[in-house]
């Protein structure tokens, strides 16, 4: 047998029973709302999100 001629593995996981949820999808303007940087609290953790000059983001904790 051949290189070419072995089957090939699948990259994807096996299908499991678990409904999928949508991701919820928010703009950069709904986030900022004209600032420059938010803070998000996570799990009683304060980290910075902020667009730089170059308009990237940058989260900081």
């Amino acid at each position: 047998m051949t290189t070419t001629d072995r089957p090939r593995s699948s990259a994807q996981p096996a299908a499991r029973n678990v409904p999928e949820v949508p991701v919820r999808t928010l703009t950069s303007a709904e986030i900022f709302e004209g600032t420059t940087e938010v803070q998000i609290l996570h799990e009683q953790a304060v980290y910075r999100l902020k667009i730089t000059r170059q308009g990237k983001l940058i989260l900081n904790k």
